[in-house]
């Protein structure tokens, strides 16, 4: 319990019994950036936050909309016209007080990349949707030994049980990804040979696209980059499961430095 009356051990007692009191320590601790909180980024901030992160860097420079409804955690009628990470801010501090969050109002470009991630992370989570920026961002990670994950495309997808993760290198049916592989090659000087890994962790659907089958439009929206559904239809049975998967990316890599240390501390007893 602390002075302000929260109980901790309440809220994340269920946490401690999975992956150890040590663990959960370590996740208070830990501060994650999650790039893009539309329809995948904003279940992979819920997540965070109910798994104990002790502090969020969201960045997104869209606000709530109508059109997000039907895929967006955030997207409530009191919400719409909210900055999105404002709106996450304040239900995250509902879940837990004590975890600091640092609104970002911007969109990642590739001229801004060193400034917002310069500092360094636990780790990252790319839930945006513009190629050359998601490769700008995936050449720096992986030369600055970033730990991150890249969310594949979510829209025309109904089945969250095709959902997997794999190096980039070995992702299929996903044409955003396929463009992200060519572009790092072309610009980056990744490698050509299709049996090298990339070092670029994905998540991703086996599923074939569903194409639109209503001439409705998908999204209002006037940003140039976020989630939109991009002209294909939208679930949140889809985009969330890809945020948990993102997420749970995120907690495995915490929990695995928590284990490495433990290891490390072991070994130097003996």
């Amino acid at each position: 319990m602390t002075g302000t009356g929260l109980n901790l051990s309440r809220r994340f007692g269920g946490i401690a019994r999975l992956y150890g009191d040590e663990a959960l320590s370590h996740f208070a601790d830990a501060h994650v950036c999650v790039a893009g909180v539309g329809g995948v980024g904003s279940w992979a901030v819920e997540a965070l936050a109910r798994t104990g992160i002790g502090r969020l860097t969201l960045i997104d420079l869209d606000n709530v909309t109508e059109s997000n409804v039907n895929r967006q955690l955030h997207a409530l009628t009191g919400d719409f016209g909210k900055a999105k990470v404002t709106a996450l801010r304040e239900r995250i501090t509902q879940i837990n007080p004590q975890c600091e969050v640092f609104e970002i109002e911007d969109f990642v470009s590739e001229d801004n990349i060193e400034t917002l991630f310069g500092r360094g992370f636990d780790f990252v989570i790319d839930a945006i949707d513009q190629v050359r920026v998601k490769a700008a961002m995936a050449a720096y990670f992986v030369k600055n030994r970033q730990p991150f994950i890249i969310s594949g495309g979510a829209g025309g997808q109904k089945n969250p049980a095709l959902i997997q993760t794999a190096d980039l290198s070995r992702t299929t049916h996903d044409p955003l990804l396929a463009n992200l592989r060519y572009t790092l090659r072309k610009r980056y000087g990744f490698s050509r040979d299709t049996k090298a890994k990339m070092r670029v962790p994905c998540v991703f659907s086996t599923e074939n696209i569903t194409p639109p089958q209503s001439g409705a439009a998908c999204s209002a929206d006037a940003a140039p980059q976020g989630l939109s559904c991009a002209g294909y239809g939208a679930s949140m049975l889809v985009t969330a499961s890809f945020g948990l998967y993102c997420a749970q990316a995120a907690v495995e890599h915490i929990a695995g430095k928590n284990k490495q240390c433990r290891l490390k501390q072991d070994s130097d007893g003996i």
